[in-house]
């Protein structure tokens, strides 16, 4: 693959309905992307996957990834002590770190090497792999098994949501997907109003774009039962208040920073519970930047 954006069309699947890049890349040039360039500073726009970015704002992300177990447990009705934890796409293993301190035990894959070479040194059980396949670990089944902003990245997402369901995740188990919520009436607005191009769309890196109703719709169709669906912040509100951040990313920084301070007075006032309740609710409107879906297998 090369910086230069491909020629390509978004097609609705013909099933779910979701967003797919059409000519799809195949999986060896999606795999060598990963782990040549993904994590690369050759790519500032993907910047929040590189680790310094990542530990900068390690508070944020962890409140994140506990309120995640904290809604896998209310889901399965047990602790995650001792559960088995598959999480797919774990790049730096930063979630997975938190998992295994709730007492998880705790596996992961990643395309890209260095990423992995990290989370080893960290003492995790985690692999080098491509994300064609999910069956990374043969013979294990999990409890929990995590896709958090990976399903957008992959060539066939069904294909693997179908294998989760029927060899990797025990019966039962707790599937959680997070993806970027795209083509939602915020972010369609402010393009409109500010006369941007479609910045979200971004080949060969996001291959699939969902919003809260598609991917629930993916989910049910493969074989699981959502539980529950919640939002992030929604980002887009900063365009919409005239704060341009698509093109400026010290701006970008800024609102992202006004968006960590919303979240931490919520949570250090005791309004934690309130948080996930208004993230639910802006999931039922399919508005947020983000949509997280906690899902469970159906035998």
């Amino acid at each position: 693959m090369t910086n230069s954006t491909p020629t390509y069309q978004l097609e609705p699947h013909r099933e779910f309905g979701f967003l797919q890049v059409r000519p799809t890349p195949s999986p060896e040039e999606i795999t060598r992307y990963y782990a040549d360039e993904f994590y690369s500073t050759q790519y500032p726009k993907f910047n929040n996957s590189l680790l310094e970015v990542q530990i900068q704002d390690r508070e944020f992300h962890e409140a994140h990834w506990n309120d995640i177990c904290d809604a896998v447990q209310g889901i399965s009705g047990k602790g995650l002590r001792g559960q088995k934890i598959l999480d797919v796409g774990c790049g730096w293993a930063l979630a997975l770190r938190v998992f295994s301190r709730r007492g998880a035990d705790c596996f992961g894959f990643d395309p890209a090497p260095e990423a992995v070479e990290y989370a080893k040194r960290q003492g995790l059980n985690v692999r080098v792999a491509g994300m064609e396949t999910a069956e990374v670990f043969p013979g294990e089944r999990f409890d929990v098994v995590t896709l958090l902003n990976v399903l957008e990245h992959l060539a066939d997402p069904v294909a693997v949501m179908r294998q989760l369901h029927d060899s990797v995740l025990k019966p039962g188990g707790v599937l959680v997907v997070e993806v970027p919520n795209e083509f939602n009436a915020f972010q369609v607005c402010a393009q409109r109003s500010l006369s941007l191009r479609e910045w979200w769309v971004a080949p060969p890196a996001h291959l699939n774009y969902f919003s809260g109703d598609t991917l629930s719709r993916l989910l049910v169709g493969t074989g699981f039962s959502v539980a529950s669906l919640e939002a992030s912040f929604p980002m887009e509100l900063f365009l919409l208040f005239g704060e341009n951040y698509v093109a400026d990313g010290i701006l970008g920084r800024r609102c992202h920073e006004r968006r960590i301070a919303f979240e931490t007075q919520l949570r250090e006032n005791g309004f934690g519970g309130v948080l996930r309740d208004f993230y639910k609710s802006l999931a039922r409107q399919n508005l947020g930047r983000q949509v997280t879906a906690y899902a469970v297998s159906q035998r």
